[in-house]
């Protein structure tokens, strides 16, 4: 049997289970009141675009995320046996790559359930769909921040080689990637925790998470999550240009630049390919709150799967291109190296650099 009560100050409606609490606001009682109504609006009109009890096979999701899985896996897989199994030539570029992988990895496995529930299945509890997309999310910012710092790494390393304050600061790479992953899934459970109550309970993966299409909090996302991350990127990487054309090396075809030209190129298309579509849809989705279209949901279904890709995109652009992996991993293809000399000049230890980095 369930109670009501009105609380002290008549705001709220407190309805004591089973099968659990729940508090409601009153209309007016609030100035959050209209906000919190038209977030729970706007997820309740998602329930037209689909009928939960005829559910049927969403092929697209299910061969995406079947592909995602498979050939990820096996990617981010092999990229770690090779990072923990070559300790002697890691480099401070590596730590970041291998806590990529690591990211990659755990939201691989999360895979499987996306799938099952594509499949047409019924019946996932609703807090493992709310885990699962937790992980997403989580993994795609950091992500994005590991990348930066890949970047950023890169472009220091090859511009300041001989900088003994810049090689001091590039020591604490362990450091920074653990407050990336403090950051990133600490502020993902906090947003969980505080919308948990306004989200649906029967679109599991359907459905669109609350915080999407909140002005502020969509705009703080913008901000920090995707537009800082990416000044730092297309900054860094035109000082790597700057840095390769005014190196001797390329010049005197030591260092093959058309390849290092190439690496940038791809890092920066796959960074925007990845991450740019579900930025975009969180955009609209804030200023069309009121009025959610059933093509919306699917457009914003579908970046979810474009920021999964990121994990079988970022072992081809990342690791698989590095000199030290692939003259140690058979991955398929003619392995092509350009030793240079040990004991040339400091432009030649920055074209080094930043090819096996």
């Amino acid at each position: 049997m369930a109670f009501l009560q009105l609380n002290s100050d008549k705001t709220e409606i407190i309805i004591f289970g089973p099968p659990k609490t729940h508090i409601f606001s009153l209309p007016g009682s609030s100035p959050l009141w209209k906000l919190k109504n038209k977030v729970i609006m706007s997820i309740n009109s998602s329930t037209p675009c689909h009928n939960e009890s005829t559910r049927n096979i969403d092929i697209v999701p299910v061969c995406m995320y079947s592909l995602i899985c498979m050939l990820g896996l096996i990617f981010n897989l092999t990229a770690l046996a090779f990072f923990f199994t070559h300790k002697k030539s890691r480099s401070q570029t590596t730590i970041y790559m291998t806590n990529l992988a690591i990211a990659d990895a755990l939201l691989i496995l999360t895979l499987p359930v996306r799938i099952y529930y594509y499949l047409g299945f019924a019946g996932l509890p609703q807090w493992l769909c709310e885990v699962v997309g937790l992980v997403l999310k989580a993994n795609m910012y950091g992500s994005i921040f590991l990348l930066t710092c890949i970047c950023f790494d890169r472009c220091v390393a090859l511009n300041f080689p001989m900088s003994l304050r810049v090689q001091e600061a590039r020591r604490k790479a362990p450091l920074i990637c653990l407050g990336i992953w403090i950051v990133t899934f600490g502020a993902s459970v906090l947003i969980y925790l505080s919308k948990r109550t306004q989200v649906s309970s029967s679109d599991c993966f359907d459905g669109l998470p609350v915080y999407a299409i909140q002005p502020v909090v969509v705009l703080t996302t913008l901000i920090m999550g995707f537009g800082i991350p990416l000044v730092i990127m297309l900054i860094c990487s035109w000082g790597l240009l700057r840095a390769v054309r005014k190196s001797t090396v390329a010049q005197t075809k030591l260092v093959d630049s058309r390849k290092i030209y190439r690496m940038i190129s791809a890092s920066l298309l796959i960074f925007l390919l990845s991450f740019l579509p579900y930025h975009a849809i969180l955009i609209l989705l804030s200023l069309y709150m009121d009025n959610i279209s059933c093509q919306m949901q699917t457009v914003y279904r579908y970046s979810l799967m474009m920021a999964c890709l990121n994990t079988v995109l970022d072992p081809i652009a990342y690791y698989f291109t590095t000199d030290t992996f692939r003259r140690n991993v058979d991955i398929g293809y003619v392995q092509r190296t350009v030793p240079l000399n040990c004991h040339s000049s400091d432009l030649t230890s920055r074209g080094r650099t930043i090819t096996r980095s």
